[in-house]
């Protein structure tokens, strides 16, 4: 199963909400999707499944979504942690989408299984925490064993355990040769979650490459030097257009990730070296890097790896 979304667009009012959004989702791998506040992740999602009105199309395997039967074997998605009748119990909500879908209801128990919730299988989901709400939409989702996860923010309200066992899941159902398609906030988690990264800003693609090429490319990445003469080794780099920038009293930032180089040209200038430390950026460093234009708000110190 092949994903493609083709000139998607959404406007409210004056507003460009999302603007002409073409990528392709591949099987097998983890596609994580990013953007800042109001970046348009949540339309995009909505647009793709049919649940607004807008520009475009998205073709699974070369047909509409409506050309498929039944849906349920194509997509599970979940986009909301309370999309679900408060007074009806957990199981009963599971079995009327298992009904709607012709699914086995022996369907139901097993994904309130997988994902924790048999012991409060007959309460209702009216007083669950956001967590348990989130447990029973990819419940939900899951229950046709689709061939493509579509999820909006699942991670909210999850504990940390629970956050691993989602990411484990998640791989492990892109590893099956099913799509996984995924947005959060959680950059830390998406770093160890996602192989492949869409990010957008402004309802606009701004990158759609690989977690590993997408992290490379910020200059973030650098080489942290400790030397006895660190003016006179930036003197001597900027000759053949090597940039650093001062750290501290001893050191120097350079952006060059060949260390070898670095200390070969600290010898030939009697330099002394103390430390050479290769240090990579983080996904949060590479996010903020490329979308700190279109932040809502700008501060001092941010909330470490968030991105809402």
């Amino acid at each position: 199963m092949t994903v493609e979304a083709i000139g998607l667009g959404k406007s409210y009012g004056t507003t460009r909400a999302v603007d002409d959004l073409s990528f392709t989702l591949e099987p097998g791998i983890v596609t994580g999707f990013l953007g800042p506040n109001g970046a348009g992740k949540s339309t995009t999602m909505r647009l793709m499944l049919g649940l607004d009105r807008g520009d475009g199309q998205t073709l699974w395997d070369g047909k509409k979504l409506t050309d498929h039967k039944p849906v349920s074997k194509v997509v599970g998605a979940h986009l909301d942690a309370k999309f679900f009748h408060p007074s009806r119990s957990a199981r009963n909500h599971l079995r009327l989408l298992a009904q709607e879908a012709a699914i086995p209801t022996s369907r139901v128990d097993e994904v309130m299984q997988l994902v924790g919730l048999a012991d409060v299988a007959k309460k209702g989901p009216g007083g669950f925490s956001l967590g348990m709400g989130q447990r029973l939409g990819l419940a939900g989702a899951l229950l046709a064993q689709p061939r493509v996860m579509l999820l909006d923010e699942p991670a909210n309200g999850l504990d940390p355990q629970s956050i691993q066992w989602l990411r484990d899941f998640l791989r492990h159902y892109a590893s099956l040769g099913n799509v996984v398609f995924v947005s959060s906030h959680l950059l830390s988690e998406m770093q160890l979650m996602a192989d492949h990264l869409l990010v957008i800003a402004k309802g606009r693609m701004v990158a759609n490459e690989s977690l590993a090429s997408f992290v490379a490319r910020s200059s973030s990445n650098d080489v942290l030097v400790r030397c006895s003469d660190p003016a006179r080794l930036a003197a001597a780099m900027a000759t053949v257009g090597v940039q650093s920038i001062p750290e501290g009293t001893d050191g120097l930032a350079v952006q060059l990730s060949n260390t070898d180089w670095i200390g070969d040209a600290a010898f030939k200038y009697g330099i002394t070296v103390y430390e050479l430390t290769k240090r990579t950026a983080s996904l949060e460093d590479a996010f903020l890097e490329l979308t700190s234009d279109d932040q809502q708000f700008q501060v001092g110190n941010r909330d470490r790896g968030m991105a809402s």
